[in-house]
């Protein structure tokens, strides 16, 4: 015997009880003028005993907030199933919403064409009240359309100092020359970040360092990329000494790019990876090579999880609140919404957690 589906109670159902009109329910619920206080008081006694919840498409048809947000992630599919990152940074945000009782509308893509698809339908649809923008790019098209869009939105990364020129409106069919772009940011200090990881390295007496960066048009890759040739240079190590390769962030070519290195007539003593999952890729690729670690090779992950260390040896890593990063991410994006003004806001400093996957190279391996 089939089950009757219970049915959502309306303004209709509310009126009905009550004995008033429609009308008056609207009144009370929404808080407007055109009812006694003892009438509204009685309205939304009635509708808290039934149930009752306004229509959130209802509600951005008429101009009133969707209470949701959306985040939008424009990378490869099978680049996101092991990544700790953006799990402990969705649980951070999602803490924020939950308690501001606002909805996180969720969608992955393959790039960021479909981003931009996924946000102009979304401001047509009235779906979302602002969005969350991760993995900023050294040329972004994002900040440009969310300006003439007028959505409020918080890139989760500094943005390129190129993509946040051009993020002012235009006039044009999706313009919204009443909003004007509504923009902030959280970010990280990638610059701060390296620096202590070239430092370390440095410190044990490693002058062969090799950077296994993630992909190479994120502003947060240029970003690591730049602060390590910099540091380098302060060190008085060139570019035959310190470098970067770039991957997709996956397992598969982090091992690539470590097989490559090391097959090098004069290989690294030290890897940074741009995560874990890359570093204990490398970690395996390295004792499969019979190259011990630390003895031969240095090892240190950007991003610390679980993997760092339950890893054998366990990894060096930088430590770092994603979930707090999150929430912050998720804090002032409410705050645009309440109608603050867009600011640029600096997450915790990252700090690197020395373990036994790092230690001073073999003596004669550099000079």
């Amino acid at each position: 015997m089939r089950q009757a589906v219970a049915r959502r109670p309306t303004i209709k159902d509310i009126a009905r009880r009550a004995g008033v009109s429609e009308s008056a329910v609207s009144f009370a619920l929404n808080d407007r003028p055109g009812v006694s206080q003892e009438t509204r008081a009685r309205i939304r006694r009635l509708a808290e005993e039934l149930g009752w919840q306004p229509n959130s498409a209802a509600r951005a048809l008429s101009g009133e907030r969707s209470g949701a947000v959306g985040l939008v992630l424009a990378r490869p599919a099978h680049t996101l199933g092991v990544e700790s990152f953006f799990l402990q940074l969705v649980s951070g945000i999602q803490e924020a919403l939950s308690a501001a009782r606002t909805a996180l509308l969720f969608q992955v893509v393959e790039d960021v064409d479909a981003e931009c698809a996924v946000y102009r339908r979304w401001w047509a649809e009235r779906r979302v009240d602002g969005v969350l923008v991760v993995d900023p790019r050294t040329h972004d098209p994002r900040p440009e359309l969310l300006g003439r869009l007028g959505l409020p939105a918080v890139t989760v990364g500094e943005c390129a100092p190129e993509a946040a020129a051009e993020a002012a409106p235009e006039s044009g069919p999706e313009s919204a020359p009443e909003s004007g772009p509504i923009l902030s940011s959280v970010s990280a200090d990638d610059a701060r970040a390296m620096l202590q990881v070239l430092d370390h390295l440095h410190g044990l007496g490693h002058r062969r360092i090799v950077h296994v960066a993630g992909l190479p048009d994120l502003a947060h890759t240029a970003r690591r990329i730049a602060s390590l040739r910099t540091e380098a240079a302060r060190l008085g190590l060139g570019p035959d000494r310190v470098r970067s390769v770039v991957t997709d962030y996956s397992d598969t070519e982090g091992a690539a790019a470590t097989r490559r290195v090391l097959a090098e007539p004069e290989p690294p003593t030290a890897l940074v990876y741009d995560n874990d999952v890359m570093a204990v890729a490398g970690s395996a690729v390295a004792a499969e090579l019979g190259i011990p670690v630390p003895g031969r090779l240095s090892i240190v992950a950007w991003d610390d999880s679980a993997l760092c260390r339950v890893t054998h040896p366990r990894l060096t890593a930088l430590v770092r609140d994603t979930a707090g990063f999150g929430r912050l991410a998720a804090e002032e994006l409410l705050a645009l919404l309440e109608g603050n003004p867009p600011r640029v806001r600096t997450s915790e400093q990252p700090r690197l957690e020395p373990r036994e996957s790092t230690a001073p190279p073999p003596a004669h391996t550099e000079s």
